[in-house]
């Protein structure tokens, strides 16, 4: 489970987890947190790569949005293996967002400390490190509200029918943005019923969303 946690994600999410990809979407795709962690605990490899895929797109996102690039492939790993190890103490299952969300916070300041003791760092005029002060448990509000609403989204886009969920994507996580064409050609329909499909397919996510307490 190790190699799992640690070797193949390390490429772009949005490259390995393309849109349009004609995978079949595992048994375990919208099992809750509770049975795939429990699974998890039981040694089930699958159970395991489902929960990873359902999250990496939330680790990837914290070192992006603080502007750490290079280093998000490092720190998702580096999260990963964090997980797998105290997965077996996380007493509030549904706490697991909140728990990786701090972890990969603390992660990405390890990383700039280590990059800190490697390179002297520039100073701005007043002579400080533009090193961000930070404490242990400081990740700010807004940043964990807006990394609570798009985990609410992609989770609430994971329930959909598995068609509805592929043309999301297609339609809305694709960019350049996919004519029906190519969207109609990937799903196997008509490109004249695309706009109905889509249509049923966001009230679906509405319906997802609106019992996810999102608007």
């Amino acid at each position: 489970m190790t190699e799992a946690a640690t070797g193949r994600q390390k490429e772009n999410p949005d490259q390995s987890s393309r849109a349009g990809s004609s995978s079949p979407r595992s048994a375990l795709a919208q099992a809750s947190d509770e049975k795939l962690i429990g699974r998890c605990l039981q040694g089930d490899q699958e159970a395991w790569s489902v929960l990873i895929d359902k999250y990496k797109n939330l680790i990837y996102s914290i070192p992006i949005k603080l502007g750490m690039h290079q280093d998000a492939g490092d720190i998702f790993q580096s999260v990963c293996v964090d997980l797998l190890s105290e997965l077996p103490r996380l007493r509030e299952h549904r706490a697991l967002p909140k728990w990786l969300m701090q972890t990969c916070y603390h992660t990405c300041f390890r990383h700039q400390r280590t990059a800190a003791r490697l390179v002297e760092l520039p100073e701005d005029a007043d002579g400080e490190s533009q090193l961000p002060a930070s404490s242990a448990n400081d990740l700010p509000g807004h940043l964990m509200l807006q990394l609570e609403q798009e985990q609410v989204l992609r989770d609430a886009i994971s329930q959909l029918p598995e068609k509805c969920e592929r043309m999301v994507r297609l339609l809305f996580f694709e960019f350049p943005p996919r004519p029906y064409e190519d969207v109609a050609e990937e799903l196997g329909m008509a490109t004249g019923s695309i706009g109905a499909i889509r249509g049923r397919c966001l009230a679906y996510l509405k319906k997802q969303l609106e019992k996810r307490g999102f608007f």
